[in-house]
């Protein structure tokens, strides 16, 4: 059975990426697919606040063909981080209809490390790209996604609803929509304090999956500590949920984790 790996959010810090990928022989001394029958999924974010987000976004673009070719896989999702992406992108600072004061897709993408850069070198090819990317998957019996929230639910039951939902919406224009996608997907802990194993349950009872795994929420932050003590991904809510955000872009480490996860004694 070949092995299956999660890597979190890398927000333009690309050389930090590979580096990690080629400590787990997934790439080789050249950044090229090294991994053979082996599984990789991101789980989003791949820009914003680091200093080469259209770099990582062409490195795992080539690895997703590499791999194939010898017989792996190297898929992804999208972060809340490709939505501003992409928002700023199609609706620039356009006003969002709404009753609490003015929002746009610019003055959030300013605020959340958005970088001129990564606008500039965004192709057709990276936006029809990111755009199709799935919100949910389910990858070795765990439950993939993004952000540590409950809100998918909002787009549908199942997996495949939740991501052809989100498809038509990012594959549409209504700026209200694409908003809703964005403001959704920044919420986060859904699975913290005394409920947070029956709430992860119960969304595994609805999309499937025996353990969620997400980025989004910087491990750190979660247990009060600096990001460079962070060795490991989190492991919580009655083992139900690891989280695995290391931090890259406030100085922690991007872990490649290897699924299903055990934690050493």
């Amino acid at each position: 059975m070949p092995p299956t790996y999660v890597v979190g959010d890398v927000h333009g810090h690309r050389d930090g990426l590979a580096g990690a990928l080629r400590e787990r022989g997934l790439l080789d001394s050249s950044d090229d697919w090294a991994g053979g029958e082996a599984h990789l999924w991101f789980l989003g974010d791949f820009v914003d606040r680091g200093p080469d987000g259209i770099g990582v976004i062409d490195l795992v673009m080539g690895l997703q063909d590499q791999a194939a070719e010898a017989g792996g896989t190297v898929r992804t999702l999208l972060g809340n981080h490709e939505i501003l992406l992409l928002g700023m992108y199609h609706f620039g600072d356009t006003d969002v209809p709404s009753d609490f004061g003015p929002r746009s897709f610019a003055r959030s993408w300013q605020i959340n490390g958005g970088l001129l850069a990564d606008q500039d070198g965004l192709t057709p090819e990276h936006v029809e790209w990111l755009s199709t990317r799935p919100l949910l998957a389910e990858a070795a019996g765990h439950l993939l996604m993004h952000s540590d929230t409950m809100e998918y639910l909002d787009w549908g039951s199942t997996i495949d609803e939740v991501n052809e939902t989100a498809g038509e919406i990012l594959a549409g224009d209504d700026l209200a929509e694409w908003w809703d996608v964005w403001r959704r997907m920044t919420t986060r802990y859904a699975f913290r304090g005394p409920d947070g194993a029956e709430v992860a349950q119960s969304l595994m009872d609805q999309l499937g999956g025996e353990r969620i795994v997400h980025g989004h929420s910087v491990i750190a932050d979660q247990l009060g500590i600096h990001p460079t003590q962070i060795e490991e991904p989190y492991l919580y809510a009655g083992g139900k949920v690891l989280g695995i955000d290391g931090g890259l872009f406030v100085g922690g480490p991007c872990l490649v984790v290897s699924l299903p996860y055990e934690p050493e004694d």
